[in-house]
Formats: structure tokens, C-alpha cells, sequence
């Protein structure tokens, strides 16, 4: 061959045209692959005018009422119809709780102005986080409003209940752990019906990018 740099350089090309291809086929796909329901479900069986029917019931998100940064009520009413996305924190955490809080500031900055989408922060150590304490904390980390991100705050037993009977998560007292709690870092995505539709790890970077790919799905 006369000029082999020429043909490698045209080979290169080559391969990058073909990953960006791929990359790009795959980005589409993902965009419209259906999220799955999460949890269990079961098939009622009834009868309708003689006709045998089916009814798939899926796990959701049982029935709740806390009060936000604002000392404003919020409950399953209040996320009727919206998509949102929950998680479990304390605001003396010293372990992942920074962590995941950066991560879902970026959640919030993209989908801040969607109206039908809510981030609802439980935390579980309430006695120390009060309605006050987490209006400070949510201004310090750059949330300047109640309408979107909602900070929680209540009965801490309800809200370890909620975390693991509803929402799937890990969260109980371990004066083992530092800060006296051991959680989980999940973010939990939940539809408009309350149904949970993803989880991904709050802690990594790749699955918060995930998160931002599937939430526009559900809002679709």
C-alpha cells in the first residue's frame, strides 16, 4: 500500500462512525423502551355479564400524609396523577446522604418546571428534622421553592414503614451505623398511578443519568 497512514486514518473514521451509529441506536431504543412495574401484582378473576375478565392489581404506593419544609400537608392526594421520584436521607447524615443529594439536585434543576413532576425527601430522623430545620437545608442546597422538591418530615415509625413496605427500601436504627441510621441510597421512580417504575443507585452518576432518561417517559 503506497500511503498506509491514509488507511488507517480512514479506518479510524470508520470505527467511530460505527460506534457513534451503535451509540446512537441505542439511545433511540432506550427512549422507547417501556419502564416495568415493580413489586408484586396479582390477577383478579370476576365475571362481567356471563364474560370471564382479568384484572392485573400491582404494588403501590400504600396511603400517606407528612408535612413538607413549608409545614404544609403532603400526601398520596397530593401526587395523584403526577410522577415523582422518593428517597430516605437525614440532614446530619456524614455518609451517602451528600452524595445523594447532589445527585437529585440535578433531577431537580432538569425537571423543576414540569408540573406534573414531584421529589418527595423523606428524612428519617424527623425529631432532629423538623418542618424549619429542612427549609434552612433545602435553601442551603439550592431549592428555592416547596412546589417541586418536597422535604418530609413526620412520625418516624410511618416513615420506616413507608420506606420498606411501599417503597422497597432499606431503612431501620443501627447505633452501629454512623449517624445512627442505616438506609438505603435508592432513588425510587413512581407513575402517575403509584405504581413503582424504576430504582436506581442515588450514589452513582450513570444511574441518575438512567433516572433522567426514564422520568420524560412516564411524563410522556
Amino acid at each position: 500500500m503506497k500511503n498506509p497512514s491514509l488507511f488507517y486514518n480512514f479506518l479510524f473514521i470508520g470505527i467511530v462512525a460505527l460506534n457513534f451509529s451503535f451509540c446512537s441506536e441505542k439511545s433511540v431504543e432506550d427512549e422507547k423502551t417501556a419502564l416495568p412495574i415493580l413489586g408484586n401484582w396479582h390477577i383478579n378473576e370476576f365475571e362481567i355479564e356471563g364474560k370471564e375478565v382479568k384484572d392485573t392489581v400491582y404494588h403501590t404506593i400504600a396511603n400517606f400524609s407528612f408535612s413538607n419544609q413549608e409545614g404544609k400537608e403532603i400526601s398520596n392526594i397530593t401526587t395523584d396523577g403526577k410522577v415523582y421520584v422518593a428517597d430516605f436521607f437525614f440532614t446530619t447524615c456524614p455518609t451517602i446522604c451528600p452524595i445523594m443529594k447532589t445527585q437529585m439536585l440535578r433531577v431537580y434543576e432538569k425537571f423543576k418546571e414540569e408540573p406534573d413532576f414531584l421529589i418527595l425527601s423523606h428524612t428519617l430522623d424527623p425529631e432532629h428534622d423538623t418542618a424549619e430545620l429542612l427549609k434552612d437545608y433545602a435553601y442551603k442546597i439550592g431549592v428555592e421553592d416547596d412546589q417541586t422538591w418536597q422535604f418530609l418530615t413526620g412520625d418516624q415509625e410511618k416513615i420506616f414503614e413507608i420506606g420498606q413496605t411501599s417503597y422497597l427500601t432499606t431503612a431501620m436504627t443501627d447505633k452501629n451505623e454512623p449517624g445512627g441510621i442505616l438506609h438505603s441510597g435508592a432513588f425510587v421512580l413512581v407513575d402517575q398511578k403509584g405504581r413503582i417504575r424504576g430504582v436506581y443507585d442515588g450514589t452513582k452518576e450513570d444511574q441518575v443519568d438512567r433516572l433522567m432518561r426514564d422520568i420524560p417517559k412516564l411524563l410522556r
